[in-house]
């Protein structure tokens, strides 16, 4: 079978490290504009990424490429997994929900709740958000309320001896929305095949990090 071309630019990174799309235009005997949307692809499933910049001839630096941390491997898991059992060995669970909490405030960039926008629009920053940070999410109307579908768990590696993270989504959806949540399906296998996690919008309003945390 003849290799493709996306697997041409993976071999030729793995045998010299790095390219521009230059190099790798000449190497494969393609244009340059072709070889960009293959990186763009390869970029898109974190295969490959901009490592830097070269000065190469006249004109503007151009980017270097290289295979991604991901593709690397970066221990970063291993490292938030140490980091949670630290934190929260000893912690009770009152102080436990407040610090996933907290965390989930976090990585949503400090943003606090907007009751006064349309649900429809705080549901749809929340899924942009979501996506932002690699969970494929995606909101559905339903007769007991909206529910958030989440087709990728980012944290999937370490979920099974975190699973309070999964609260930690809840309360991210809360803070965003202003709404109490309840997780409806945990890493549940789709008919595709893939699994996914879904929470439902409650139509109350969430409790504060100071008040009773959603269970």
């Amino acid at each position: 079978m003849r290799p493709t071309t996306r697997s041409r630019i993976l071999d030729y990174l793995r045998k010299q490290r790095t390219a521009s799309v230059r190099e790798l235009s000449r190497a494969l005997g393609m244009t340059g504009a072709n070889i960009r949307h293959h990186l763009a692809v390869l970029e898109s499933n974190y295969l490959v990424e901009s490592i830097g910049q070269r000065q190469e001839g006249r004109g503007r630096p151009e980017n270097i490429y290289g295979f991604s941390r991901r593709m690397h491997g970066d221990g970063l898991e291993q490292l938030a997994e140490a980091m949670l059992k630290v934190w929260l060995k000893d912690a009770t669970e009152a102080d436990s929900d407040a610090a996933l909490r907290s965390i989930a405030i976090r990585l949503g960039g400090g943003k606090l709740p907007e009751p006064y926008l349309p649900l429809k629009i705080r549901l749809t920053r929340l899924v942009e958000r979501l996506n932002e940070l690699h969970y494929q999410a995606r909101w559905e109307a339903g007769v007991d309320g909206p529910h958030l579908i989440l087709g990728l768990c980012p944290y999937a590696a370490i979920i099974a001896s975190n699973p309070d993270l999964c609260l930690m989504d809840g309360y991210f959806s809360e803070e965003w929305t202003g709404l109490k949540v309840e997780q409806t399906a945990r890493l549940q296998k789709s008919v595709k095949g893939d699994s996914y996690c879904a929470f439902r919008f409650l139509g109350e309003q969430a409790a504060s990090p100071s008040r009773q945390p959603l269970r």
